[in-house]
């Protein structure tokens, strides 16, 4: 699915990858958050770790009517605080779509995929 933007000159399509893309690459730059998760994970236990070029795989993108909602899954650094990492990451998300893009999102729900140690 996409979505279609009405100008007075005409239109503009997004597809639901796009908007993954920049909702993925906001959410690896909020501090706390050591990477994307497949939305598939959890293979014996373990939340695997996605890349840059594959982290659209650990965000969701649905449309019903004029809302859009997106599901991010992620994994959190040890030691950081999920709630404020998670709330940032919302706003952060919310932000970048809006400002790139021109969206405004219904809802942008986190699923914590996992905890890892974050080495410097």
């Amino acid at each position: 699915m996409s979505v279609v933007l009405k100008y007075e000159d005409g239109n503009v399509t997004i597809t639901n990858e796009v908007i993954a893309t920049i909702a993925g690459g906001a959410a690896i730059e909020c501090y706390g958050i050591v990477g994307m998760a497949s939305r598939k994970q959890l293979r014996d236990g373990i939340a695997e770790i996605l890349r840059k070029e594959n982290f659209t795989k650990g965000v969701v993108v649905r449309q019903a009517e004029d809302q859009i909602h997106i599901d991010m899954y992620i994994i959190v650094g040890y030691g950081t605080k999920i709630s404020e990492v998670a709330h940032n990451m919302q706003s952060q998300v919310k932000y970048n779509l809006e400002k790139t893009l021109g969206l405004k999102t219904t809802t942008i729900n986190i699923y914590i995929q996992g905890v890892r140690v974050i080495q410097d």
